[in-house]
């Protein structure tokens, strides 16, 4: 089935960059582990402190199998499953498709990949946080590769920071890939919220940790200079031969 080959080749670029981010990770002490791609609700949102009703679902619109069962919006629920299991230290990283009800245009798809860190232990710091993810960004890109963090808001985690990388296209001169701002946003990240330790009964006065959420099909499109996701599920000879 030459289209069925053609299709997966497309997202064969996906495969290669997420195996080359987990590498990169487990050199820096993270076992790679996954999880169900059906959750409850409680794996999914609420022991990630996503109170019921609360504002911050609107962002995560789900598609349910029935009752309390969802297709996972994020990889985010394995940080649960992961402190009910081992006690810390934990220092993990997980790949895996998620699901949204997202329309399907350049930069969206209902179903895409994810690549969540999750690292929890006696002292961890906001500085050991910030180290870890820039030595995986100068290993991922180019040693010279510049980094910033800007403040956000997720529920998990408390302080939340977007990750910036400076723009792999232009050098961070201001191009139209990155909008003239010679910077491009790569990952979601944060300390962990006490209130998703203490979910888990993990004492929050003890442990600490931190965890970051990145899509890699983006990852992929600034290394390959893709400008739509879509080409990723498309049959298109003509993209696909480039990476042959």
């Amino acid at each position: 089935m030459p289209g069925r080959r053609q299709w997966r080749g497309g997202l064969h670029l996906v495969t290669q960059v997420v195996d080359e981010i987990c590498d990169i990770f487990r050199e820096l002490g993270f076992t790679r582990v996954t999880g169900p791609e059906a959750e409850t609700e409680r794996y999914n949102f609420y022991a990630l402190n996503f109170p019921k009703d609360h504002p911050a679902l609107d962002a995560q619109d789900s598609f349910y199998l029935g009752g309390d069962v969802v297709l996972r919006t994020h990889t985010s629920p394995v940080q649960i499953h992961t402190l009910e299991t081992y006690p810390p230290p934990i220092r993990i990283v997980v790949p895996g498709r998620c699901y949204r009800r997202d329309p399907f245009d350049a930069s969206h798809s209902p179903v895409f990949e994810q690549i969540e860190g999750f690292a929890v232990d006696a002292g961890i710091s906001f500085v050991d946080f910030k180290a870890t993810l820039a030595a995986w960004a100068r290993r991922f890109f180019s040693p010279q590769t510049k980094v910033r963090f800007r403040p956000s808001y997720f529920p998990f985690t408390e302080p939340s920071a977007e990750m910036d990388v400076q723009c792999q296209i232009c050098g961070g001169s201001g191009c139209a890939a990155c909008k003239q701002t010679g910077w491009m946003e790569i990952l979601g990240s944060g300390m962990v919220h006490p209130a998703v330790l203490e979910n888990c009964k993990v004492d929050s006065e003890k442990y600490t940790g931190f965890a970051w959420g990145m899509g890699p099909e983006r990852i992929a499109m600034l290394r390959h200079g893709i400008p739509d996701i879509r080409l990723f599920f498309d049959s298109d000879v003509r993209f696909l031969e480039q990476f042959s």
